[in-house]
């Protein structure tokens, strides 16, 4: 299962951690792992490459995992865009979860 954990200070989304294999199918072939990996790397270029706000990421590639964390003290149109994106991905994982809640889950901590 892969396990999505986002980060909160307050109503403030600060990154997420993703971990773990979807086991919907063999790798290559596995539509939830597609899904999660695409929506992670959209996030991560949209928030580095599009904002440029160099979000640290961490990319375990044992384990598969990547973490993303987002920096403080941004402008407030770049905290409004980066929050948008954030909530945005949060809801997709959600509902990717309610359509394979055996292979996603999604946390807030």
């Amino acid at each position: 299962m892969t396990t999505v954990k986002f980060f909160t200070e307050g109503k403030r989304i600060t990154g997420f951690d993703v971990t773990g294999h979807s086991g919907y199918a063999d790798e290559g072939r596995d539509i939830v792992c597609a899904a999660i990996t695409s929506a992670v790397r959209l996030a991560e270029a949209t928030i580095n490459d599009v904002l440029g706000l160099a979000a640290n990421v961490k990319v375990r590639d044992k384990s598969g995992s990547i973490s993303i964390h987002v920096p403080g003290g941004l402008s407030d149109r770049d905290e409004h865009a980066v929050q948008g994106l954030l909530s945005g991905l949060m809801l997709y994982f959600t509902e990717l979860h309610d359509e394979y809640p055996d292979n996603i889950e999604v946390l807030e901590a």
